[in-house]
């Protein structure tokens, strides 16, 4: 009973309160790149679900298994560029052999992923934080979670921006940043949560 409140725990702050995006600032290219509709937007997160999820399963297995036995856990930022490269390269293959339809909707997002340094920083949260192989993978969930929570909003609130009377000097990306910021600063009321 305790480890399950623990994972609810690592759920909601790796999701609401410790927002990869708008707390740690991790992964703001595609976030503010990807963010102008809300179809493509969740398309986005979708594949940062997956791809977090499943680096944050295979850094935690290699480092337990591969880097701490053999005593070179100095080199996880090395192996950890390495397994997040490969795997999404495995996985666009496999989803273009197996799924073209899904490869075809998420095909131009998945090699935006390996540049996406929130994806590493969630392998060495897990490391950092000394996080059990199940536990590492429900902060990857998480994490990805809110990073797919922050980009929606963020798209549908672009969405609905993009009709109104803007000063000239205020178009485009300074009005993105302010909004982020203000989602940032709204996001700062769920530290209340835990």
């Amino acid at each position: 009973m305790n480890e399950a409140k623990d994972l609810l725990i690592i759920l909601i702050g790796s999701s609401l309160v410790s927002n990869v995006v708008l707390s740690q600032f991790l992964g703001l290219c595609p976030f503010l790149g990807v963010s102008r509709k809300v179809k493509t937007a969740a398309g986005m997160g979708t594949a940062v679900i997956f791809v977090i999820t499943l680096a944050s399963a295979v850094a935690g297995v290699i480092y337990k298994f591969v880097l701490t036995p053999l005593s070179i856990q100095y080199l996880q930022t090395i192996v950890f560029i390495l397994v997040i490269a490969a795997l999404v390269q495995f996985v666009e293959m496999f989803l273009k052999k197996a799924m073209p339809s899904l490869y075809e909707a998420l095909g131009v997002y998945l090699p935006l992923i390996t540049t996406n340094c929130a994806v590493l920083g969630v392998a060495l949260t897990n490391v950092q934080k000394e996080y059990g192989i199940l536990t590492g993978i429900v902060n990857g969930f998480a994490t990805a979670l809110g990073f797919t929570i922050a980009i929606i909003i963020l798209a549908g609130l672009r969405e609905k921006m993009e009709y109104n009377d803007v000063p000239e000097y205020f178009k485009g990306m300074p009005t993105v940043l302010l909004t982020a910021g203000l989602m940032a600063i709204a996001f700062c009321g769920f530290s209340g949560l835990l």
